[in-house]
């Protein structure tokens, strides 16, 4: 290889590895701060692109951002189906259905609408745009919905939104797709392309992904019972499966997103305990993979709605952000929800990475007419950070206390939790040694007889206690993922036993 061609490579690939050390070593302050993530790293970006440094520029033609963006998009979907709890979309169906049917896909025809009206686009062009911005983008939500004073009727409504809008919305992108780039019709000739690209997209993508899904499995469980994997690799393994699904797909002309996500959806059904492993996991890697998106977009293409921005662009976008919140107020109000919810339910749809990858789903096809969208797709996103990243501010500080603390819980009215453990003993000493940090209940107990101070942590992750529908009585709720911040928040004596359990 040249090295004169590598050069440039290594140069932006250093650069990014740098703002993302950068950024995950500030993002305890971003947290308490409440600036969003995401607007870092866009000023990051910024600092090194042609209007800062100039150390980075890409194009829409870059191969590096069509490889990013599209692993970033695989990745997502991959894990909104992975975190789908069929249990709590049985117990909320109602929510989901209004949320995703007459709440996206109003939304989506609104913009849509409204593109077509102001911004004089084609039919096809409209629809691509409408469906990308009535997307709800994940990352910009994880704050708000890792708050304990978010009300938990908010945050099902806005899992649901953001976990599901996508796969809802991408049929319509690549329907249009085919629209903008084709000249056929409905009839005669076009019929039979119609007809094979409904073979493509809705059977062969995501019949490829279930397939994936079950062979892998089944292959993981026969695995697991002969010879036993690492749990770790499990994670790997899943992640070997996502780009399987998608590659699979593909080969066959199917669509590779939607095999991403039947993919996820079948292991969710089918194997819960690999789901688990890789949730954490695989949500951080797709993180990952969409802040480097992030960078790369901040060097200067994201930027581009503001220096190609028209007065009904403007206007359009500032539509586009209002549609939303209407188009939902009016689909949740039979649902009956309290003020405070309906408000931040309404409100907090944040338009970010999804938009963008959506809309730039034709450009890297080579559709005809669609760069001119990614630029006012790219102008909704920036005030969306700017406005919804801002409103996430102005919500104050996160002071609710956590459950066990007199400060309630969250979800439905739950039942005490009791131990159903039939025979309880105390380890032998040297069984405690080879096993420090377990206690058996007896041996709790016995401490607790003798007048030492003891503090029961309930540590359930959020999945597990939604999932149960139980809370434990006089016991203190601490947050595993921010298990130290919980304890100096909750002020833990140091001298007292912390016993967790997280069954």
């Amino acid at each position: 290889m040249n090295p004169a061609a590598l050069d440039p490579f290594l140069t932006t690939l250093a650069l990014v590895g740098a703002v993302i050390i950068v950024s995950s070593l500030l993002s305890g302050l971003i947290e308490r701060s409440g600036v969003p993530q995401v607007a870092v790293l866009l000023g990051l970006g910024a600092v090194l692109g042609p209007a800062g440094l100039g150390l980075v520029h890409l194009g829409l033609d870059s191969p590096i951002l069509r490889v990013v963006a599209t692993l970033s998009l695989a990745l997502v979907l991959f894990t909104d189906a992975l975190s789908i709890d069929m249990e709590q979309i049985r117990r909320h169906g109602r929510l989901a259905l209004l949320v995703l049917g007459p709440g996206t896909i109003l939304s989506a025809v609104l913009v849509s609408l409204a593109a077509r009206w102001l911004l004089h686009l084609s039919w096809p062009a409209a629809a691509i745009l409408g469906a990308a911005l009535a997307s709800t983008d994940p990352v910009l939500l994880r704050g708000l919905l890792r708050r304990r004073d978010l009300p938990a009727d908010a945050r099902q409504a806005l899992r649901l939104e953001s976990g599901l809008n996508d796969v809802v919305l991408l049929p319509i992108v690549l329907v249009a797709m085919v629209l903008l780039g084709s000249s056929h019709g409905p009839g005669g000739e076009g019929s039979t392309e119609w007809s094979k690209m409904g073979l493509q997209l809705f059977l062969l993508g995501p019949g490829a992904g279930v397939a994936v899904g079950l062979a892998g499995v089944a292959t993981l469980d026969l695995v697991r019972r002969r010879i036993g994997i690492r749990r770790d690799y499990e994670s790997l393994y899943s992640l070997g499966l996502a780009f399987a699904a998608f590659a699979a797909a593909e080969s066959f002309h199917g669509s590779g997103f939607l095999a991403a996500f039947a993919a996820g959806m079948t292991i969710s059904v089918f194997d819960v305990e690999l789901c688990d492993c890789f949730r954490e996991y695989g949500e951080t890697t797709a993180e990952l993979a969409l802040l480097f998106t992030f960078v790369l977009l901040g060097s200067s293409l994201i930027w581009s709605g503001v220096t190609a921005a028209t007065g009904p662009m403007l206007v359009f976008a500032v539509v586009a952000l209002l549609v939303r919140p209407a188009a939902l107020l009016v689909s949740l109000l039979p649902t009956r929800l309290d003020r405070r919810s309906l408000w931040l339910t309404v409100w907090f749809g944040p338009r970010g990475l999804s938009s963008l990858l959506l809309v730039l789903l034709p450009v890297f096809a080579g559709v005809p007419g669609s760069r001119e969208l990614f630029p006012i797709c790219c102008l909704v996103v920036l005030l969306s950070v700017l406005i919804h990243g801002g409103s996430l501010m102005f919500l104050g500080r996160d002071d609710k206390p956590a459950a066990g603390q007199g400060g309630g819980t969250e979800g439905p009215p739950a039942t005490p939790f009791r131990s159903q453990a039939p025979a309880l003993r105390v380890l032998p000493p040297q069984e405690q040694e080879a096993l420090p940090e377990r206690i058996e209940l007896a041996e709790m107990q016995r401490l607790q007889a003798a007048g030492e101070p003891v503090i029961v942590l309930d540590a359930r992750t959020e999945r597990a206690l939604e999932n149960s529908g139980e809370v434990a009585v006089d016991t203190v709720r601490l947050d595993p993922d921010r298990a130290a911040q919980e304890a100096e928040r909750l002020r833990l004596p140091r001298e007292a036993w912390l016993v967790a359990f997280c069954a």
